[in-house]
């Protein structure tokens, strides 16, 4: 796709006969995208050219690219210039660059003594762009390259640069550099990759540490289990004489990809510095059977109230919910439903929420194709959900074939969500937090309206900045490190204490970790908000300490560890996972020298607790804002932790509550 075309830029080489004038070599600039990737192009207008003096990205290069021609048996010019385009693009992957001897203004020469000016680069290899000052003659451009490779000066002589500055504005972010404001300097974040999940793993393994680099939603989202040894190869310099990159280059890379992200929290200043702590043995826990319809209707008044909230969220975290109650108790727990809600309330509420919804679905129903054409976010928008909907998870019936009813539905509300939101818009991930929604509710308005309230608590993971996404990782080291500093250490000694591993856990709350009906189980329990706030993060703790003697007896490194998270995939049971993380959040509550940091993440409020005070006393007590009221007297058959049925067992009581 054509994003951006302007004849008449030229290029004034210092070539022509005279050393005093220059050479005026005009072309045609384009901006297009490909795959999710965005390239810039120039070549002469000149109908004799061969395509062979294209300078592109070469395959055979490591961890740098060198400007390479284009084979004429592969780049062979015909007629029909899109196909020779189709033929470019099959042979650049990504672009980044060795320093050459010449800069800019100068050009490769071949022995034939003719100039070779075409260039071809990616956006993802763009650093700056200086602009010429104004009132100056022809407005011009110079695009600065990583490895500060310079290209020649592009002059427009048919018109200004602004409407190409605002083309590349749609892509990267654009920022005044400070010592000169003609020049433009290019932020890591790049706004269309942050938006991508393509498959990366069929591209060169250079190509793949690039995108995870500007993109980690990309690579955590991809298929980690075709990961081998070539991530580590990749740090190799191209001369196959060196030796790895040393581990700090590569936490340097990792860091990189989320600018801002301090894992290492002990060694920065400011933080709360976690000695190891006896958190004693962690306690059997037992899940007990589904909330059945009788126990739900049971705990209803006569205008359908509940009426004991605090105890059925209790029970709903216990065992979770049969399937036939999720369509009415998802709301509630969504928070689409007030709680305190009267049943002729919440008709009236689905009825105003119906008129609203039709409303907005109605807004880009209408939008013609030539209106859209001209919404570059909204065709955007429209382009990522339709691929996003075709990689649904087939598995379930509900969304089986092509033009499944469920497919459709699936469509209409995530183009219905970016009316809702424009400015977050539709990133993709959020049709895998939709599906088994849409699954449960089998309704377009009360789908929407559930997502929409799930969205309020997952937005922060899918906004540019990714400070919801920082924010967790951090946090999960602190708890890790606290629950076992040995495996943390570990797995920092081999380059994994970034947890990248269990980003896609964060992201879409292991959407795709367990099986689809597993999923409805594991999301039911969490939106409880039992025992303690972030639960989901004791559940990424129980996965990685369930998997560490195996990382660790087998002595996994970086690559390894990657590949065996991913492959957990479907393979990790539910029910043991709760169990192990409630032990989790049990054996952290009851830990009298909680760290202050800890006590913060899961929301427990402490009265004066100074692990870190000068005199070493410590003589409070944590209070927990969760109290262990979530075991009262809950009387039913359990499913133990490694999902054998007991029989009936009675919950540790501490005071005495039944639903009315």
């Amino acid at each position: 796709q054509v994003l951006y075309e302007q004849e008449g830029v030229f290029i004034h080489s210092s070539c022509g006969k005279n050393d005093d004038q220059d050479s005026l070599i005009s072309g045609i600039l384009r901006v297009i995208e490909k795959e999710n990737e965005v390239m810039v192009d120039w070549r002469p207008l000149d109908d004799t050219l061969d395509t062979s003096n294209i300078l592109c990205a070469g395959k055979d290069s490591s961890s740098v690219v060198e400007w390479t021609q284009t084979p004429k048996e592969k780049c062979s010019r015909g007629a029909d210039r899109p196909s020779s385009y189709e033929a470019e693009w099959d042979m650049v992957t990504t672009v980044s660059f060795k320093k050459k001897p010449y800069s800019n203004g100068d050009a490769t020469t071949h022995a034939n003594g003719e100039s070779k000016w075409s260039f071809l680069f990616s956006l993802t290899d763009l650093k700056s762009i200086k602009q010429n000052k104004e009132g100056m003659g022809w407005s011009y451009l110079v695009f600065c390259l990583k490895d500060d490779v310079k290209l020649p000066a592009l002059h427009f002589h048919h018109g200004d640069s602004k409407l190409l500055i605002k083309c590349l504005e749609k892509h990267v972010v654009l920022n005044e550099s400070p010592q000169d404001k003609r020049i433009l300097l290019v932020n890591s974040q790049n706004k269309s990759l942050s938006q991508s999940f393509e498959n990366l793993f069929d591209e060169p393994s250079y190509g793949l540490l690039q995108k995870l680099k500007k993109d980690p939603y990309t690579v955590t989202m991809g298929r980690f289990s075709k990961v081998t040894n070539y991530i580590f190869d990749s740090f190799r310099l191209s001369d196959p004489s060196s030796q790895r990159r040393p581990p700090s280059e590569m936490a340097d890379f990792l860091s990189d990809a989320i600018p801002g992200l301090k894992i290492n929290q002990q060694e920065e200043p400011g933080f709360e510095v976690i000695t190891r702590i006896d958190l004693g043995k962690q306690p059997e826990v037992s899940r007990r059977e589904p909330v059945s319809s009788e126990e739900w209707t049971k705990n209803m008044d006569s205008e359908g109230r509940i009426l004991n909230v605090d105890y059925i969220k209790r029970l709903i975290f216990k065992g979770g919910l049969c399937h036939t109650l999720r369509k009415e108790a998802w709301k509630f727990l969504l928070g689409y439903f007030p709680w305190n809600s009267t049943k002729e309330e919440r008709a009236n509420l689905q009825k105003r929420k119906t008129d609203e919804y039709f409303r907005m679905k109605l807004q880009w129903k209408s939008v013609s194709e030539e209106q859209e054409k001209r919404n570059s976010r909204l065709r955007d928008y429209r382009s990522l959900i339709e691929k996003d909907v075709n990689r649904t998870d087939r598995t379930n019936k509900f969304y089986e074939g092509e033009d499944n009813p469920g497919l459709i539905l699936l469509h209409d509300i995530l183009m219905t969500y970016c009316m809702y939101d424009f400015d977050l818009g539709y990133v993709q991930g959020m049709s895998d937090l939709l599906s088994p929604v849409l699954y449960v509710m089998e309704n377009e308005v009360d789908a929407f309206w559930c997502f929409v309230s799930y969205m309020d608590q997952m937005h922060q993971n899918f906004e540019e900045q990714m400070q919801g996404m920082k924010t967790q990782l951090i946090q999960l080291s602190t708890l890790l490190r606290l629950l076992d500093s040995g495996f943390c250490s570990y797995l920092e000694s081999q380059d994994s204490g970034y947890f990248y591993f269990c980003f896609r856990w964060l992201l879409i709350r292991f959407k795709r970790e367990f099986s689809f009906q597993d999923i409805l189980r594991l999301w039911e329990v969490m939106w409880t908000e039992l025992p303690c706030q972030n639960f989901h993060l004791l559940l990424c703790c129980a996965i990685l300490e369930s998997e560490k003697q195996q990382i660790m007896d087998k002595h996994y490194g970086f690559n390894e560890i990657l590949k065996h998270i991913n492959e957990l995939s479907m393979k990790i049971d539910v029910e043991y996972i709760l169990c192990k993380a409630e032990a989790i959040s049990m054996q952290m509550m009851n830990c009298k020298e909680l760290p202050q940091a800890v006590s913060e993440i899961l929301g427990i409020e402490s009265s004066s607790v100074t692990p870190d005070s000068d005199n070493g006393e410590d003589e409070s007590e944590a209070v927990l804002s969760c109290p262990n009221s979530l075991y009262q007297s809950i009387s039913t058959p359990v499913i133990a932790a490694n999902g054998t049925r007991d029989g009936t067992q009675q919950m540790p009581e501490t005071q005495s509550q039944t639903p009315a």
